[in-house]
């Protein structure tokens, strides 16, 4: 039975999340549909991360088992035209070993985040950036980013439904930039709490408005409480970008 990974870009907005919920509509439950509609056979397409509601994807990574041998690009296109006119596409597909996991694989996570940052509010990219009218310190929230870098207890940045066994985190890359009326955030670990970004974001934009200072966001992470958290930014502005395997993840 060969294992495909999969490469999937999608617009999180018209869904509740990536994991598959009766009756609504899911990135899963989608993806599962277009693979019964190419080969009639009833999967499970497992991913590294159960992104949330609204939550958008740039190189999410997922895996299905299938019984017949077919060429990945066959299985790319089927899946591509089964999935139209949904915004979910699937990148590539390539044979994976056995014994690969596209969550339990994974050596390292990926996430941006994008703020726009003028009065205007956002045309072409509603559902997709969150707005910021208030001017924002790009370097002011570089430079407190980096009290998060590290291996923290981030129970302050956890949702309260979050089901991960332990807080603690090891947060390899925490990055601020400004691209013209944007904000992008980056933000590398091997794993991340539930809702962790957003939290860290809201958090880290309290900087850049200039309620909050480096001191306060350590303070916060030093808090290891919820309630020290700052805003929780939107879903909008959220993408996984890229998931990191070893070199022998594929044949």
């Amino acid at each position: 039975m060969p294992r495909y990974r999969l490469t999937l870009e999608y617009d999180g907005g018209p869904y509740r999340g990536f994991q598959a919920q009766a009756g609504l509509p899911t990135i899963q439950g989608s993806l599962e549909r277009a693979v019964t509609g190419f080969c009639g056979e009833t999967v499970r397409v497992h991913a590294a991360g159960r992104t949330d509601t609204g939550v958008h994807a740039t190189g999410q990574a997922a895996h299905v088992d299938l019984q017949q041998d077919w060429p990945a690009e066959t299985v790319r296109n089927a899946l591509n035209a089964h999935l139209r006119p949904e915004p979910i596409v699937v990148l590539a597909a390539e044979v994976a070993a056995p014994d690969w996991h596209a969550r339990f694989s994974a050596t390292g996570r990926r996430y941006r985040y994008r703020i726009l940052n003028r009065v205007s509010p956002p045309g072409l990219d509603q559902g997709r950036v969150w707005h910021v009218k208030k001017p924002l310190n790009a370097e002011a929230m570089h430079a407190a980013a980096q009290v998060l870098v590290g291996h923290h207890d981030f129970t302050t940045f956890r949702d309260l439904a979050c089901q991960a066994n332990s807080p603690m985190k090891t947060l390899d890359v925490a990055a601020v930039r400004r691209e013209s009326c944007e904000v992008v955030l980056e933000f590398a670990s091997r794993s991340f709490l539930h809702r962790q970004v957003r939290s860290m974001t809201g958090s880290i934009a309290e900087v850049g408005v200039g309620r909050w200072t480096a001191d306060d966001l350590k303070a916060a992470l030093d808090a290891r409480d919820r309630k020290a958290c700052g805003q929780v930014a939107p879903a909008d502005g959220l993408y996984l970008t890229g998931v990191d395997y070893a070199a022998n993840a594929v044949k």
